[in-house]
């Protein structure tokens, strides 16, 4: 039985989803047009319906517009972007709001958007200035639906009562269980509010499918290279967790990232996951994850190894960790 469709505001999106991401941006070598847009043609065939992308992953906008005009393709598809990622930090202020949109609906070739994320919250600007530009796109009917990403508990309490926040797009995988801590509450936080989660990096950038032995295997360039958690030292801990979570997988004659993948839309029907690949292959094995039901006792066993696993270091380097969870100051009296 196909799993049944999950909500992102009052519309029903497959539970698995494409990051646009890698395709573009951040992991060595871009392929040429021709070979991505094969890919994305891929996707599509897979049952993909949920593509996600953002203003800051080089040409992965302008790539999507590309395939779009060629395929014909994006009424079908549930489309999100995001916006205020600068080399000199994140920007929320309202005219950077609608510039960033404004570049995205061209790159994209399209006149709307169904999700608009701020990608990361601006440390100088109140959530309710930033929310309340984005609430205006949504007036204008060029957005349906916003979201944030990697922002703070009260931040996303401020930014509802603006306007509705459909979406929260977090780093989530069993290396990466913050939004579930007592010190962050953000997914007690978005449950309260009916928020949905959308958990990028879901297969921890690739590691969790067991493709990676040491960072040796990162291609020049490669951004994991920077991540401390992905550091040489901790690659025996990573590739123990790997061979628990394959153990499970082959009950399923599934793999370790097919199980991953399960694992976290087993943890409720407000989570959606968006994996993404450069690679045809990793487009239709992250799909095949729909296949795989796990039982109570095997989420349980991978909920022990992932609180287990204790993998030192941030998931980010030192300045990009600094623009996560980041709070925005309060609305001047």
């Amino acid at each position: 039985m196909p799993l049944p469709l999950r909500k992102i505001g009052n519309a029903q999106v497959h539970p698995i989803g494409f990051g646009a991401m890698g395709i573009s941006a951040f992991y060595g070598k871009v392929e040429p047009d021709e070979e991505r847009l094969k890919v994305l043609d891929a996707v599509y065939d897979s049952g993909y319906r949920h593509i996600d992308t953002a203003h800051i992953y080089a040409d992965s906008e302008a790539l999507l517009g590309k395939w779009f005009k060629k395929t014909g393709k994006r009424d079908e598809i549930f489309l999100a972007t995001k916006f205020g990622i600068t080399l000199q930090g994140p920007r929320g202020d309202p005219e950077f709001v609608k510039e960033q949109f404004a570049t995205s609906l061209e790159r994209l070739g399209v006149k709307s958007i169904d999700l608009y994320y701020q990608h990361r919250p601006d440390p100088k600007v109140p959530i309710e200035i930033t929310v309340g530009a984005m609430a205006e796109l949504v007036k204008e009917g060029k957005v349906k639906y916003l979201g944030l990403s990697e922002c703070t508990a009260e931040d996303l309490r401020r930014a509802h009562a603006i306007h509705p926040i459909s979406a929260l797009q977090v780093e989530f995988s069993p290396f990466v269980l913050d939004i579930e801590s007592q010190e962050t509450r953000l997914l007690e936080t978005a449950r309260e509010l009916g928020v949905t989660i959308v958990a990028y990096s879901p297969l921890a950038r690739g590691l969790l499918t067991g493709q990676y032995k040491s960072p040796d295997d990162f291609e020049e360039g490669d951004f994991r290279r920077t991540v401390p958690k992905y550091q040489a030292e901790n690659f025996p801990k990573i590739l123990d967790v790997v061979k628990q979570i394959d153990n499970i997988g082959r009950k399923h004659n599934a793999t370790a990232g097919q199980v991953t993948l399960a694992w976290i839309l087993a943890q409720g029907d407000d989570f959606v996951v968006i994996p993404g690949t450069k690679k045809i292959k990793y487009v239709e094995e992250n799909m095949g994850a729909a296949d795989v039901k796990l039982s109570p006792d095997e989420i349980n066993v991978i909920r022990k190894i992932a609180e287990e696993s204790d993998i030192p270091g941030t998931r980010y380097a030192e300045r990009q960790m600094q623009t996560v969870l980041v709070k925005t100051p309060p609305l001047p009296k």
